[in-house]
């Protein structure tokens, strides 16, 4: 009997599922048999292999090891290491071919895949061919090698050598558990930096809170420690090391837009006129800030592998998106890695004869909500937003941009509806000068996602 991959663990930046449900050693040994295919077909004869640190992390990643094997590549196996150092070893040891097992920022009992190979990360209907090709049986066959390979230490020299502080800072970092907790604290202290450690043992129980900084009620225990230990800031990581939050000297997040906002003006002061590129969930002011410091800003459509994609195309020296991935091109390799960029926020504090709190209090801001969802069924929410499309004519006054989801843009502030691509849902945000504005912006969503589903219940 043919071994079936389920549809709903292939999604459009990763695989991913609950393991033990339809995602597990088989299922994982035969992505990396379709994945390694892939692979062998462009060429590749190598690829670089690692893991977080969930329990189920060991098993599921000899089995794609296993898989990859079976192709005839050889696999560089990393070891248990932050996903940015996947990539750094994709980059400068296998042409931009690698695997990283990881469930990210999920719960305990997920876990998954992120891809690369030729130096694209694969999303979209790059992931679902993984399953049409091994439901094809379209599959290489060879006898491909295993061998255990250390970079950890040559991406710490890498970063080393690019970032320069200017003076000390005292930092608190939480890696709440995950795998940026190997080497996060001993970047910040080789840049010469005081480093307070919250939760960096490894542990893929995470029994200290969700590894996800893009919710507030994750970054409480870094603002209470950075506010009672007198740090400079505070720096927390998701599970796998490639997104990244932020909390000021006083203990409040400061939100990926408005870090944006710093690394664009650093970015651009050496490359004026450059893009920077940002995703639909991102802050009005942004695109403003990018304009005052000479830059042409980009919105984009949400997904670390489709920032990335644009990136690349483009040539342009940053991305960034709210969910806290950072692309650095400019002095770095363009993926998404939330400790160099860290590191880059450390060398900007330090370089700016003001403190930290003032750096962080000048920067625009303006009243907003976080992320707002609105759960339903599989493929309710497509259906809503095609209904919701036909009526944007109800948005009269604003500016539309319609490359991932509804974002109307007003005078004084902006409302967006989009499909989740990771959950059935639709997610929301909202931004406004003042509250009044605010209210009425939302007022106006209401009004036309009301007339797509009448009884719809929002959280606004």
């Amino acid at each position: 009997m043919t071994l079936e991959l389920p549809e709903t663990i292939f999604r459009t930046y990763d695989v991913r599922g609950v393991v033990g449900e339809g995602f597990d050693v088989p299922q994982v040994e035969a992505i990396g048999r379709a994945l390694g295919s892939e692979a062998r077909e462009r060429g590749a004869t190598r690829i670089a292999l690692g893991r977080d640190g969930r329990l189920s992390g060991p098993r599921l990643m000899d089995a794609m090891a296993a898989g990859l094997q079976a192709t005839g590549l050889e696999v560089l196996d990393l070891g248990c290491v932050p996903t940015p150092v996947l990539y750094f070893a994709a980059h400068t040891r296998t042409d931009g071919n690698g695997v990283m097992v990881t469930g990210s920022h999920n719960p305990p009992d997920y876990n998954g895949l992120k891809m690369m190979v030729g130096g694209e990360t694969l999303s979209g209907d790059a992931i679902t061919g993984l399953r049409r090709r091994f439901r094809e049986n379209r599959l290489t066959s060879g006898r491909g090698g295993r061998r255990d390979v250390a970079v950890s230490e040559e991406y710490l020299q890498r970063i080393v050598s690019d970032i320069s502080l200017r003076r000390r800072l005292k930092v608190v970092v939480d890696c709440g558990n995950g795998a940026a907790g190997v080497l996060a604290p001993e970047l910040l202290r080789r840049l010469g930096c005081e480093v307070v450690e919250l939760f960096c043992e490894v542990d893929g129980r995470f029994p200290n809170h969700h590894p996800d900084p893009s919710q507030p009620e994750n970054l409480a225990d870094l603002a209470r420690t950075v506010a009672r230990s007198g740090a400079h800031v505070g720096f927390a990581f998701d599970g796998d090391g490639d997104r990244l939050g932020v909390v000021t000297p006083e203990g409040k997040p400061v939100w990926p837009d408005r870090l944006m906002i710093l690394f664009a003006r650093d970015v651009l002061s050496r490359r004026p006129g450059a893009k920077i590129i940002y995703d639909v969930k991102c802050s009005g002011r942004l695109g403003d800030a990018v304009r005052a410091a000479g830059g042409t800003p980009e919105m984009w459509l949400t997904g670390h592998s489709l920032l990335k994609a644009r990136l690349k195309a483009t040539a342009a020296p940053l991305a960034g998106e709210m969910s806290g991935h950072f692309f650095f091109a400019e002095r770095w390799y363009g993926f998404d890695d939330a400790l160099y960029a860290a590191a880059r926020l450390a060398e900007i504090l330090t370089a700016d004869i003001r403190s930290p709190s003032e750096v962080f209090a000048a920067l625009p801001d303006a009243i907003n909500t976080p992320e707002l969802r609105v759960e339903m069924a599989e493929g309710e929410p497509q259906c809503f937003m095609e209904a919701l499309s036909a009526r944007t004519g109800m948005f009269a006054g604003a500016q539309l941009t319609t490359i991932d989801g509804v974002r109307a843009d007003f005078a004084d502030g902006w409302g967006l509806v989009r499909c989740s691509n990771t959950t059935p849902s639709l997610v929301l945000r909202f931004e406004a000068d003042d509250a009044s504005g605010l209210h009425r912006i939302q007022a106006r969503f209401r009004q036309v996602m009301q007339d797509v589903q009448p009884g719809i219940e929002l959280p606004f």
